[in-house]
């Protein structure tokens, strides 16, 4: 099952952010469907999240119930939805660093022995089709494809073995990074840390319904130029080692969001030149078993 945040424009609740999963071409509201065969579901997406895979059993049994008629009258088609961030305001947003060994190899850094954690403000998040914005005094903007685990529930000092059952789901992040103001600083959190440098999206897909993310396509494409082409299985720690380590580190929380690390393939290291984001340029990620999640670059309006 793939969640989905948006804006739904039926004449019921026009203009209300509401929350649906996707079949096939058609995005279903939850709680119309809910409502039709007498299941509430909550109003905020987040408690939904925060119930530990509670409500997504349910929304899954309903699915799987559901008359087509009554799926087709509580949902919409996905082209005339706009879609939202899946989550606006997490607890946390942790990324690791050089957790790919394809990306380790093109920096010519050494693998680590222990996750390279760093932080990222909620400020930083945006939805599919957003502009990420390019302020004027950065002048090496760059792109991050990562795997994005969403966190499930409250965890502390999980060991690898149990860490899946933490586990919600999983969606895009596209880290974006000043890589001027990154390298001056030698640290990681202004370079990484300005308002939309976080597009998320376009959907979670739930835990189990992507057992296997040990070896999943990521790719990016900058306009029409395919950038990045690797999979999770170069990953250095995998996401219930992920887990395991950041849970040693500190709680994690329901709605929390990890971006795992990105592959081999970023602007700074391409050859002969470094090719570097521009306005007007368009950054698209595929992970295979989420989807896809494209934004274009814009100039600061000061």
């Amino acid at each position: 099952m793939k969640l989905v945040r948006y804006l739904c424009e039926k004449h019921t609740c026009k203009n209300r952010e509401c929350y649906g999963f996707l079949a096939a071409d058609r995005v279903v509201c939850l709680h119309s469907l809910g409502k039709a065969y007498g299941m509430k579901f909550p109003s905020r997406f987040k408690a939904f999240i925060a119930s530990g895979g509670d409500f997504a059993k349910r929304a899954e049994h309903l699915l799987e119930d559901a008359s087509e008629k009554a799926v087709a009258k509580a949902s919409l088609p996905a082209n005339q939805t706009t879609f939202l961030a899946p989550i606006t305001f997490p607890p946390k947003i942790i990324c690791l660093g050089l957790n790919y060994r394809d990306h380790v190899s093109e920096t010519g850094g050494t693998i680590p022995d222990e996750p390279i954690i760093f932080m990222k403000p909620h400020t930083t998040i945006i939805g599919p089709n957003e502009k990420i914005v390019k302020p004027s005094f950065v002048k090496k903007l760059d792109y991050e494809a990562e795997l994005a685990i969403v966190v499930g529930r409250r965890a502390k000092n999980v060991q690898v073995s149990e860490a899946k059952s933490y586990i919600f789901g999983y969606t895009i992040l596209n880290d974006i990074s000043a890589r001027d103001i990154q390298f001056k600083d030698k640290q990681w959190t202004r370079g990484k840390g300005f308002d939309t440098f976080a597009p998320t999206g376009p959907c979670i897909t739930i835990v189990n319904q992507l057992q296997d993310v040990s070896d999943l396509s990521i790719r990016t494409w900058v306009n029409d130029e395919l950038r990045q082409n690797s999979t999770t299985r170069n990953m250095v720690f995998n996401v219930y080692e992920i887990v395991h380590q950041l849970s040693r580190v500190m709680t994690l929380e329901p709605c929390d969001i990890i971006a795992t690390g990105t592959p081999a393939g970023v602007g700074f290291t391409m050859k002969p030149h470094p090719k570097y984001l521009q306005a007007g340029d368009t950054v698209r990620i595929e992970i295979e078993g989420i989807g896809v999640l494209e934004n274009m670059i814009a100039d600061a309006k000061i």
